[in-house]
């Protein structure tokens, strides 16, 4: 979708969420997770709903965050925090299946951790850029490639909140931008 905006108006260019590494990421960790604990949980486990609403909170936030900006910064910077904490809790979640299985964490000292880290700089990475990871028949490869996108995501949207605070402090917000556009027009009337 692209941008939305009224060019002779007051509400500034909004949208755009396909384009954010933020959106392709969360994406990513979607259909990851959606694919992880239907292969590695029971059937009926709670957990797999659990995961799969956290991993489609996290997309689905960032979706209606940069719907919103266009008319609340504040919207914009909670529904991307919300993202963010979706995505902790899921974090969470890999997590605990990682000690519950007894797997190694993939931190800085394991082989493949700098290989991992050059695949994020993937530019317009996709499911298909993990698939081989994500549908591993090692639970030890899957879980640690999930969690890293997890950790990587939410990096990025907190440097996403840190520029959009950054934003809203510089340009101020609809309420600002809806008086000058009025003392505009009235300075035009005379």
């Amino acid at each position: 979708m692209e941008k939305q905006y009224n060019p002779d108006g007051f509400i500034p260019k909004h949208g755009g969420y396909e384009r954010l590494i933020t959106y392709q990421k969360a994406e990513i960790i979607f259909d990851g997770t959606k694919f992880f604990t239907n292969k590695y949980f029971q059937r009926y486990d709670r957990t797999i709903d659990q995961m799969v609403q956290a991993a489609r909170s996290g997309k689905q936030n960032i979706v209606e965050a940069s719907m919103a900006s266009g008319t609340s910064k504040e919207t914009e910077i909670k529904l991307t925090n919300v993202a963010r904490a979706s995505l902790e809790e899921l974090l969470i979640d890999y997590k605990d299946f990682l000690r519950n299985n007894k797997l190694t964490y993939w931190d800085k000292g394991h082989p493949y951790y700098t290989e991992l880290t050059k695949k994020h700089k993937t530019p317009h990475a996709n499911y298909e850029t993990y698939r081989k990871g994500i549908e591993s028949p090692n639970p030890e490869v899957s879980v640690n490639i999930m969690i890293s996108l997890i950790q990587v995501t939410s990096y990025l949207l907190a440097q996403q909140i840190k520029t959009l605070e950054q934003e809203f402090m510089k340009e101020g917000g609809l309420r600002e931008r809806m008086s000058q556009a009025r003392m505009n027009v009235r300075k035009k009337q005379g």
